[in-house]
């Protein structure tokens, strides 16, 4: 039986499950999403409901005035769908120091929003634009026919904006199925040839990111019939390297609702920060949060951000 998460990272240094200091304040707008993808560890969707509100919004914007310079991390589902999109934007990104959206590209080049690319260039917004591989096959059978075409038309819009050159576009990637991720580096290569010999796309870098057992993924593992044999592979591949770099020790992550998180996994299992007395905290009550050493909260999930080279939000850890 393999040892939990916490004992394990706990025999290398207690000091590692311990939140450090706020870096960066991740944002999830909701779980709208005009996409239905095989991989999403929190089953965002076309029918999705849990959006966030202006009245939610207007808590981390307060916050984030008082508190200013941190880097905002605005993930989904598909922010962009989120009907108080356009204001929460607006109002943050001059109170940031490093503003980042996640995008899943076609949803910049749909009718009723396809003024975003050029929006995001004047507000100097940076793009982190999923693109799960650099062929048609695997994309659109991740994330459903006419992603891929959808996804170039988008980052070609995005070169035309000066993306990937005077402005910061980011890809992303993530396995097609129950795998790690390969090296980094090497996929940026990869990525760079294939999309600029093909399309002339250009990007700044690569990300790699490991698929955690959650949500959607979680079903179709246990469908497969692959969800232990998986979870095995993350547990054997701890990399004690990439313990004190998990992200969890310099992010907090807010949900639709305002709850608090470790991180964006840890809302998907259900697992929000809580004070001594077990009270789950939210964004009222963040100040507190920061200001004090609480520990992590763990599952076995959390095995994904270690695995190998490791894996976080931007990327490989060591």
């Amino acid at each position: 039986m393999s040892l939990s998460f916490k004992e394990m990272v706990k025999g290398i240094n207690p000091k590692f499950l311990d939140f450090y200091r706020l870096e960066t304040l991740q944002v999830n707008l909701g779980d709208m999403c005009n996409q239905h993808c095989m991989h999403c560890h929190i089953d965002a969707g076309p029918k999705a409901g849990k959006i966030m509100s202006k009245e939610v919004m207007e808590e981390i914007i307060r916050f984030l005035r008082d508190h200013k310079g941190h880097i905002l991390d605005i993930t989904g589902g598909c922010p962009e769908l989120n009907p108080n999109f356009r204001f929460f934007i607006d109002e943050v990104h001059r109170l940031t120091s490093r503003l980042m959206i996640r995008t899943n590209l076609t949803i910049l080049v749909e009718k009723e929003t396809d003024w975003i690319p050029q929006w995001y260039r004047e507000r100097q917004i940076v793009v982190m634009a999923s693109l799960p591989c650099y062929t048609k096959e695997n994309v659109d059978k991740q994330r459903g026919d006419g992603v891929f075409e959808k996804s170039i038309k988008a980052l070609k819009r995005l070169n035309e904006l000066g993306y990937g050159d005077s402005y910061e576009l980011n890809l992303v990637y993530n396995p097609g199925g129950d795998f790690l991720p390969g090296s980094q580096k090497k996929l940026e290569l990869e990525y760079k040839k294939e999309l600029f010999d093909n399309y002339g796309i250009i990007f700044n870098n690569l990300l790699t990111i490991t698929n955690a057992p959650l949500g959607r993924f979680k079903n179709y593992l246990k469908a497969c019939g692959q969800f232990e044999q998986y979870t095995n592979l993350l547990v054997d591949n701890f990399n004690p390297e990439s313990a004190e770099s998990i992200m969890c020790r310099r992010l907090i992550s807010v949900d639709w609702q305002g709850i608090l998180y470790n991180c964006d996994f840890n809302q998907a299992a259900g697992l929000p920060i809580r004070d001594k007395t077990g009270k789950i905290l939210g964004i009222n009550d963040i100040k507190e949060a920061i200001q004090r050493k609480f520990e992590i909260v763990t599952a076995k999930h959390c095995y994904c951000c270690t695995a190998g080279a490791g894996s976080s939000c931007t990327g490989v850890l060591v």
